[in-house]
């Protein structure tokens, strides 16, 4: 009597280096984390600006007397304003990469860089190039030479660098003619409460959200 024919069975099991690399390496919850915490800490940042009218209004502006006059305003005018100052910073930035194509391209491809290679690549996949095997420390070195390249060595540093430039001067023309008279400062903020403590916040929420993936590198 001929037995039952046996039904073949198969496992859920990947087998190494195709259901381990099928997953995107990107997809880790410390990159989830870098994400969450960045993008809260923004939008905290942006609750505390104040009415764009307050900052365009035609009748609060006024010439300065002198240049202590003006040094006085703008640092009234920075410290209420702040949020606002650094979003007029963000779009001069973004307007004059956003013009300039090729330099956009290459901010993105260092950016990208970085977060492949470097924060959020798991620590058991190893960078191969041209069928070279690269440590943490040689990748973190490489990323490091290629930054300070692109940012001094090319045309991509003058442009942060001018538009930086532009967006200051546009902050301190306006800080210096806008009469801080009718404003009402928080006196009870706490004294590190300057221009960039947005920015500060922001970036210290994203160092945190990073560190357990550098720290793991260490």
């Amino acid at each position: 009597m001929a037995s039952p024919a046996t039904i073949p069975m198969t496992t859920s099991q990947s087998t190494p280096g195709t259901g381990a690399q099928s997953q995107a390496p990107i997809a880790t919850p410390a990159f989830r984390a870098f994400l969450s915490r960045l993008s809260s800490s923004i939008r905290q940042g942006l609750s505390q600006r104040r009415p764009w009218y307050e900052l365009i209004d035609r009748s609060a502006m006024g010439r300065p007397d002198n240049l202590t006059d003006a040094y006085s305003r703008i640092r009234k005018n920075l410290a209420y304003f702040k949020v606002n100052y650094i979003t007029l910073l963000v779009v001069v930035l973004a307007f004059s990469i956003l013009s300039h194509p090729l330099s956009l391209l290459v901010l993105l491809g260092l950016l990208a860089a970085w977060v492949f290679l470097y924060l959020f690549r798991p620590s058991d996949q190893p960078v191969v190039f041209f069928g070279r095997t690269f440590s943490d420390r040689e990748t973190l070195g490489a990323l490091v030479v290629l930054t300070v390249f692109v940012v001094f060595l090319t045309s991509v540093g003058s442009l942060l660098i001018s538009a930086l430039l532009v967006g200051v001067a546009i902050v301190c023309l306006h800080g210096a003619f806008r009469v801080p008279e009718d404003l009402f400062l928080d006196d009870q903020e706490p004294a590190n409460s300057g221009f960039l403590s947005f920015l500060g916040g922001a970036a210290s929420s994203a160092a945190a959200a990073a560190a357990p993936a550098v720290a793991s590198r260490v």
